[in-house]
């Protein structure tokens, strides 16, 4: 029987089944093809995939028997911005690679990260616009409960290696709440920084950890407190992490640097830095410890890396949501044209949402905070050979590449530290979205 173990991407979810790393497969939900792959570690390739029931699955979990892949609908945006608001999950069957169950939570929640709980074998998944995390009977697959987190945006869950408690990333508020999962109840939520992004617990259950988005830190929560102990210093702004079952190695993905930060769990400092492929974003430890992945999502990767002696293996995966401008969710755009104006325009796809932000040269462009943000923009033309992905009849995506032609206007929102616009576009017969 094939057991699961589960990777997630930002980008790219992923979830790798089989008792070890050799025999295992890796499950990956594919963003910008709105599928789920199927790779097969030992032969470093996509073999598979299965469409999804809706866009898009942001995360994957595999049920414990390694039977059954939960893929939440999360929608077309990412966290905190405008767009479609998923209210379902996708139950499918690894063997026959089907859908056999759509989960409906009845109103858009936007569910996003699944994970199963080590006692009760019960499968908890966010759904941030209820400010919860919905609690799922995996048997039966009916929505049993739900735990309040008391923030908006929780985007993110980790538990406790016994279940009993739960820590949620609260994305824009820059906070982590603390609930019980026993009572089903918020405990509290712990200011943290301006922004946060992804959270994990240490394998004793002493450390939680989350990514300040804004600096190249790590904050370290002590689980006994419920506060900010300290932080540690990242060579680059991190991002997702994960730690070791032995509790010596945290490893943290950092986008922006193209690596990953190697904590020592003793001393709380960074003891090695891994070079990967552009955008690394999430990381997964196999149970044994020795191997680690981490989704590099530009790069259409998972890097697989030896815990013992750090060396780097690259395995195929699927399509990522941000291969045209930048690593996903944390691109840094490029100027597609020379400024025309006091704005330089410049399109920026996260998530799917169609969107083009107009800001003053040299700002960093990051996780769409921007400050000091253009509020509107009246035009930007876009030159011969632009790529770019066309949406028509909001049913289906066509790829057209070295278009002869295309304008676009469009009118920017911009709520601090949030600034937002939507591009339409005209070009031959379709009305379309830059992505």
């Amino acid at each position: 029987m094939e057991r699961a173990l589960l990777l997630m991407f930002v980008v790219v979810g992923l979830c790798l089944t089989g008792a070890s790393t050799n025999s295992g497969l890796l499950l990956v939900a594919n963003k910008g093809e709105h599928t789920l792959g199927i790779i097969d570690t030992a032969l470093g390739k996509q073999v598979a995939t299965v469409d999804e029931s809706g866009v898009t699955g942001h995360e994957v979990i595999a049920s414990p028997d390694g039977k059954l892949a939960f893929v939440p609908i999360y929608g077309n945006s990412g966290v905190g911005l405008p767009g479609t608001d998923g209210s379902t999950l996708d139950v499918i069957n690894l063997k026959t690679r089907r859908i056999v169950h759509t989960i409906d939570f009845g109103h858009g929640v936007r569910p996003h990260c699944p994970i199963f709980g080590p006692k009760n074998g019960l499968l908890y998944v966010t759904t941030e616009l209820d400010k919860a995390v919905s609690i799922i009977d995996p048997q039966t697959f009916k929505i049993v409960g739900n735990v309040p987190t008391g923030a908006a945006e929780s985007h993110m869950l980790a538990l406790s290696p016994d279940g009993g408690r739960g820590y949620t990333a609260n994305v824009g508020p820059g906070s982590v709440s603390v609930l019980d999962m026993v009572a089903k109840k918020t405990i509290t939520v712990i200011p943290v920084a301006n922004h946060v992004q992804r959270i994990s617990v240490s394998p004793d259950g002493r450390w939680v950890f989350t990514s300040d988005t804004e600096k190249p830190r790590l904050a370290v929560i002590d689980a006994k407190t419920n506060k900010v102990d300290r932080w540690i210093d990242l060579p680059g702004e991190g991002y997702g992490s994960s730690s070791t079952p032995d509790g010596k190695w945290l490893l943290i993905a950092m986008p922006n640097a193209n690596g990953v930060a190697v904590i020592d769990l003793a001393r709380l400092s960074v003891a090695k830095t891994i070079s990967v492929p552009a955008a690394p974003q999430e990381t997964l430890i196999a149970p044994g410890g020795e191997m680690a992945f981490v989704s590099c999502d530009r790069s259409q990767k998972v890097a697989a890396i030896n815990t013992r002696d750090w060396t780097v293996k690259l395995i195929d995966a699927g399509k990522a949501w941000m291969d045209w401008r930048g690593r996903g969710s944390l691109a840094r755009a490029r100027t597609p044209v020379p400024p025309r104006s006091v704005f330089e325009s410049c399109v920026v796809r996260s998530s799917g949402l169609a969107s083009s932000i107009a800001f003053s040269p040299h700002l960093r462009v990051g996780l769409f905070r921007f400050r000091r943000c253009a509020a509107d923009f009246k035009s930007a033309p876009y030159e011969s050979g632009d790529r770019v992905r066309i949406e028509r009849d909001s049913s289906r995506l066509i790829s057209k590449s070295h278009l002869t032609s295309l304008r676009c206007a469009g009118i920017g929102e911009y709520k601090y530290p949030l600034a937002v616009g939507i591009l339409k576009c005209s070009v031959n017969d379709f009305s379309a979205g830059i992505l």
